[in-house]
């Protein structure tokens, strides 16, 4: 089969054996979505050699439960054990032996087939298209904000950053019926943004001390101080991003206004699929360019261009 190989921080398309695993589910992948952390990987921020890519909607054409033949669904990117102390705890997505798809240990999803346990799977409404489906995953992962955090009308809340992953969080914090404003600095993530009755802020017109939920979702230092500085004391700090090398931080004043800093990062899928399928959440304008899967290095460069919101790959 064809797939998008990472190695030494340089892509190709090539031909590479079709995944084949008995105990898990065999899927043809229909499209899959270019990511922020694809893009980190190339550029070295964790060492991966295979098939990159976790963004996805296929059919499962093969399955150890006979249920799932010919189902379209998308799928749980962490594979996880089971049976050690963080899977019987109910951690699963921190399992010690977990493989990530298209992450760590496990081939991706920018290629024709992929595999995942029948588990990890979740079957797509009818009603919902492949071109929203493919972002359930992102989309879940901003809903974990909600599982972790009491968000409410009485809330004022704050979102630093409005790129690909931004963009899905405003629109679920929007859901909270919260007093919602994003910080934006492009007039098309501001155009985005205001399309959905989404608030916009630029930098400077942040109110220092004044938030109750700050989520910081630029993956910048300057992102991370502009965040800190929002919020009011005893509120909560919200970290959606990964950061390559280090963050410089003065740590009293998180302990003077006694700040809770939270960590989040994957979420679930139900949820996601609910969002979608009601309309509630709409990630298909952010869809900027579709390539086929032979064309993946070039898609790959064109969403790494500043202000480039999701390119999608069909196999």
């Amino acid at each position: 089969m064809k797939a998008l190989w990472l190695e030494d921080r340089e892509l190709s398309v090539r031909d590479v054996p079709a995944p084949l695993c008995e105990d898990e589910a065999l899927i043809r992948v229909r499209v899959s979505g270019i990511c922020g952390t694809d893009l980190e990987l190339v550029r070295g921020y964790y060492p991966f050699t295979g098939v990159i890519g976790h963004e996805f909607v296929g059919d499962v054409v093969a399955s150890p439960d006979a249920d799932w033949l010919g189902a379209r669904v998308v799928g749980d990117i962490n594979a996880s054990c089971g049976a050690c102390e963080q899977c019987l705890a109910g951690r699963p997505t921190h399992c010690e032996a977990r493989t990530v798809l298209g992450i760590s240990e496990r081939a991706g999803a920018h290629a024709e087939y992929l595999t995942l346990p029948v588990a990890n799977l979740h079957r797509v409404p009818d009603s919902v298209s492949d071109e929203a489906a493919v972002f359930t995953e992102p989309i879940a992962a901003a809903v974990e904000i909600l599982a972790q955090v009491p968000i409410g009308p009485g809330d004022r809340v704050l979102l630093v950053g409005a790129g690909r992953l931004g963009q899905l969080i405003a629109q679920v914090l929007a859901t909270t019926g919260a007093d919602l404003a994003v910080v934006a600095r492009h007039d098309r993530q501001k155009a985005l943004l205001h399309a959905r009755g989404i608030r916009t802020l630029e930098p400077d017109g942040v109110e220092p001390r004044r938030w109750d939920v700050v989520v910081e979702a630029t993956g910048s230092p300057s992102g991370f101080g502009l965040a800190a500085a929002a919020l009011r004391p005893r509120g909560t700090l919200v970290l959606k991003s990964t950061y390559r090398g280090d963050v410089t931080l003065a740590l009293a004043p998180f302990v003077v206004d006694e700040i809770t800093i939270v960590g989040s990062r994957c979420g679930p899928f139900e949820p996601a699929l609910a969002l979608l399928e009601s309309g509630a959440v709409d990630p298909v304008p952010l869809i900027e360019a579709t390539f086929p899967l032979a064309d993946a290095v070039e898609a790959v460069r064109v969403a790494g261009e500043p202000g480039t919101m999701k390119v999608l790959l069909r196999p």
